[in-house]
């Protein structure tokens, strides 16, 4: 039954956000506030964790496609594949889920302890809108670093293939334009907007409805990250299984 409340209180808090909107010239200073925060402040680790991620899969491909029988192009296919359908969106959830995550967490949390969230209610102004809804407006940006994850990705597997001896340079490229569909972007990205709400609003809830001091804060960012991840998780073989099955 506690699961069950917790839902339904989480569709009610989603369901509030867009009620009674925050004036526009406060609400763009926030969310411009919350894309540098969100977006921006994250792209760093993003392309660090994306770089090296596909330099992994291009050296554990190659040292797994050892025949002389197989072209060295499925390197670069493999990679392409791995990095554009589950690395970049997925993979960099996970890590937004933690690091993204926490922070919306322990902010709102945070206010909440110090009651200022309380403060913004008497003066008549809704907190959930005024709170959450920047941050996933903000997030709707996501999948711009999601495209550079993917950039960057097959760019770090290109450099493994190339300067490790695994594939030479033209057929790494030969294999990345090697039966190539559109369609598998436009999968990524609108996994990417799912996981972007996901991470907007889950955490949001942790903090909005937590209770108790500085300890409750800290708990309930771990909480939210680890609840963050499962939902990320469960709804990328949703959408997989519906696009893709």
């Amino acid at each position: 039954m506690n699961y069950l409340e917790a839902i339904g209180k989480y569709f009610i808090m989603v369901w509030e956000v867009f009620k009674k909107p925050t004036k526009w010239p406060i609400m763009r200073s926030r969310i411009l506030k919350e894309i540098d925060e969100l977006i921006f402040g994250s792209l760093g680790i993003i392309i660090f964790i994306a770089f090296f991620i596909g330099g992994v899969v291009t050296i554990q491909t190659a040292l797994n496609l050892n025949s002389p029988f197989l072209p060295k192009s499925l390197i670069g296919f493999a990679t392409r594949q791995s990095v554009i359908l589950e690395f970049a969106p997925t993979f960099t959830s996970i890590i937004m889920a933690g690091k993204v995550g926490s922070y919306i967490t322990s902010s709102i949390g945070t206010m909440r302890v110090t009651e200022q969230i309380d403060a913004l209610e008497v003066m008549g102004v809704n907190s959930l809108n005024y709170l959450v809804f920047p941050k996933i407006i903000a997030m709707f940006m996501y999948p711009f670093a999601v495209a550079i994850a993917m950039y960057v990705g097959i760019l770090g597997g290109w450099v493994a293939a190339v300067f490790g001896g695994y594939a030479p340079s033209g057929e790494f490229i030969k294999g990345l334009q090697l039966d190539f569909e559109s369609f598998h972007v436009t999968y990524a990205f609108i996994k990417t907007l799912v996981f972007a709400f996901v991470i907007a609003t889950v955490p949001s809830y942790h903090g909005f409805y937590m209770r108790g001091g500085a300890l409750e804060v800290g708990k309930a960012s771990t909480t939210s990250f680890v609840w963050t991840s499962v939902i990320i998780i469960i709804l990328n073989y949703i959408l997989t299984q519906l696009m893709l099955g």
